[in-house]
């Protein structure tokens, strides 16, 4: 695969699976448009990248809650490097876990206070839907793109205590890339949501049941990112990829 000339967003891309997937974007000749809400991180990640003299990466500092540095983050990207030809939707996370919930202070649903669910449902859904917004229009001009939204297996599964992460990551899967892929076919834009179960970007996710028996390494989960971006890729649109170990297909208690 290479990349050379193309130009992708990456937004979560200070740490993680949107580190990883920036990292071999740019190895692979891309150019990468670095975007999260962690500036110092993100920095010295963006210059590591650029030492290494493959493709550009430029650090965009955006928290993707707000449309305006959406849009921001899309005008420094057409600035720098003349196109975008990717966005790749890979900030999110559960908003109990990352807000750090106390589980004994607040033990179900309808006891976390409801900011905390405000955050996940805007950083998983809403944010995805506004960097769609602010690119689709580039991207029809430019007659080809490809929007990269992250599902997840909650998606699918659903979570009693913290529901906001499924529903939201439900929404990217099977309304939201449908709708994208509708709206840009026939301007050469397509949409696809890629959806892991366990990866192990954190230990508490081998605990995680699989039928393999494990969880996935991240490079895993950047590989088909990076298949269905390619030329190999082309011909896949409008649909969900689970790469979940077979967790889906597991029987339920």
């Amino acid at each position: 695969m290479n990349f050379t000339g193309k130009s992708a967003i990456v937004t979560g891309a200070a740490s993680g699976m949107g580190l990883l997937f920036s990292e071999n974007w740019a190895a692979l000749g891309g150019n990468v448009a670095m975007c999260d809400v962690n500036e110092a991180g993100l920095n010295e990640k963006v210059a590591a990248i650029n030492e290494k003299g493959a493709g550009q990466a430029v650090s965009v500092l955006c928290d993707m809650r707000d449309y305006g540095q959406v849009c921001a983050a899309r005008d420094v990207t057409l600035e720098r490097f003349g196109r975008i030809d990717l966005v790749a939707n890979f900030a999110g996370g559960s908003s109990v876990r990352i807000k750090q919930v106390d589980m004994e202070k607040y033990p179900t649903f309808p006891d976390v206070p409801i900011e905390v669910f405000d955050w996940g449902l805007d950083v998983n859904l809403k944010g995805p839907f506004y960097f769609a917004h602010a690119v689709m229009k580039p991207m029809m001009e430019q007659k080809s793109g490809l929007i990269l939204n992250i599902g997840s297996i909650s998606g699918s599964e659903g979570g009693g205590y913290a529901p906001d992460y499924g529903t939201a990551k439900a929404g990217l899967m099977y309304n939201l890339t449908k709708s994208l892929a509708q709206c840009g076919a026939s301007y050469g834009v397509r949409c696809v949501c890629i959806s892991p179960g366990p990866v192990l970007t954190r230990e508490a996710m081998a605990n995680m049941k699989t039928l393999l028996g494990r969880a996935a390494d991240p490079q895993e989960i950047v590989d088909l990112c990076l298949f269905v971006a390619s030329e190999k890729g082309q011909f896949i649109n409008g649909t969900n990829l689970m790469i979940d170990g077979g967790r889906e297909a597991m029987g339920r208690p």
